[in-house]
């Protein structure tokens, strides 16, 4: 009995003392390398919110697409959350068929500061603006032009 438990208490020892593997997760949202920016604007307030900061359109050290909201980001989340859409007008329209502009949905905002949205494929170059929309108020909190 002695030398079953000497045996068990060795291997607890020497299992204790291996290597852990530790798991590395990659943000796929967040540039690799270096951003460079290919277009750039600021955003401007809309319905009496608080909507500003720099927007930026560019790549990173891989080719992967961003937009990038500047940590000086700032909008109205009472809501909870806003919608970032790429847009070919300063102005979306809630009704469909209303004359809306051609939108490509980026991505959901729930924090004020920096954030980047990865595009999926390329952006078209009829894509100028970025809106800043908010769904439970059917209104559009901000946007800015893409120069």
């Amino acid at each position: 009995m002695k030398k079953l438990l000497s045996v068990m208490v060795l291997g607890l020892l020497f299992a204790s003392c291996e290597k852990d593997t530790e798991t590395v997760t990659v943000d796929s949202s967040v540039p690799v390398g270096t951003f460079t920016a290919s277009k750039s604007g600021n955003l401007t307030a809309e319905n009496g919110t608080t909507t500003t900061g720099m927007i930026q359109l560019g790549t990173d050290s891989k080719g992967t697409i961003f937009l990038r909201l500047g940590s000086n980001f700032t909008t109205k989340l009472t809501t909870g959350t806003v919608t970032v859409f790429l847009s070919t007008s300063a102005t979306y329209m809630a009704n469909p068929g209303a004359g809306n502009p051609a939108l490509k949905l980026v991505g959901i905002v729930a924090a004020n500061g920096e954030k980047y949205f990865k595009i999926a494929g390329t952006v078209p170059t009829n894509f100028t603006h970025v809106i800043i929309w908010c769904g439970s108020a059917n209104i559009s909190f901000g946007n800015g032009q893409l120069l």
